[in-house]
């Protein structure tokens, strides 16, 4: 994110958009668009490329939701939405849209700042997330590809799974390739051969 936020204030009424953007103004330096109507929202936000979304909603409807989902797939950017009511399955429709905060009982301009921040910091610890488990997924694939070459190279050679892994690793050295390469393109010739 920049050093000057850029924010989306998604809210139907002019007088509530108004008060939204000058505790916003208020409260840091800010570069603030609002978005009044909510249909094609995924797209408007999309466009703006925003670094967080500040939503205020009466109460939002499953489309709300679902647009949300579209714009903030895949989880690129901190969602914050205010609702006045508490509804369950909406706020677990909102969590799982990717929204970072969902607060209930309107939105006074004290709590905006708070609100962010908490949102901007829970999305970035579930970027982190999904990135950790995106890299073990990665390497558990390399993995499985490095001990199917070595089993190829085992029944082909007659060697020890020691020794296998050792013509893998001298042969990435020798290329300069990543282990995973060299053993993913014996794994492709041999399932080409067979």
């Amino acid at each position: 994110m920049s050093d000057r936020l850029s924010i989306i204030v998604v809210e139907q009424d002019r007088e509530r958009a108004l008060m939204i953007v000058d505790s916003l103004m208020e409260a840091g330096d800010y570069d603030i668009q609002v978005i009044a109507e909510v249909s094609s929202l995924s797209r408007r936000i999309s466009e703006k490329n925003p670094d967080i979304v500040l939503v205020d909603i009466t109460s939002p409807s499953r489309d709300m939701i679902e647009e949300l989902t579209l714009a903030t797939a895949p989880m690129e950017r901190p969602v914050a939405m205010f609702v006045d009511q508490s509804d369950d399955s909406l706020a677990k429709s909102a969590i799982e849209a990717g929204v970072s905060a969902y607060v209930v009982d309107d939105l006074r301009p004290e709590r905006m700042r708070p609100v962010m921040t908490a949102a901007i910091a829970r999305f970035n610890m579930f970027r982190r997330m999904r990135d950790e488990l995106a890299e073990t997924k990665r390497a558990l694939e390399e993995r499985k590809v490095i001990d199917r070459a070595k089993g190829l190279l085992m029944k082909a050679r007659g060697m020890s799974e020691d020794e296998a892994y050792g013509l893998l690793r001298k042969t990435a050295m020798d290329q300069g390739r990543k282990i995973s390469e060299v053993a993913q393109a014996l794994v492709t010739a041999a399932d080409l051969l067979s």
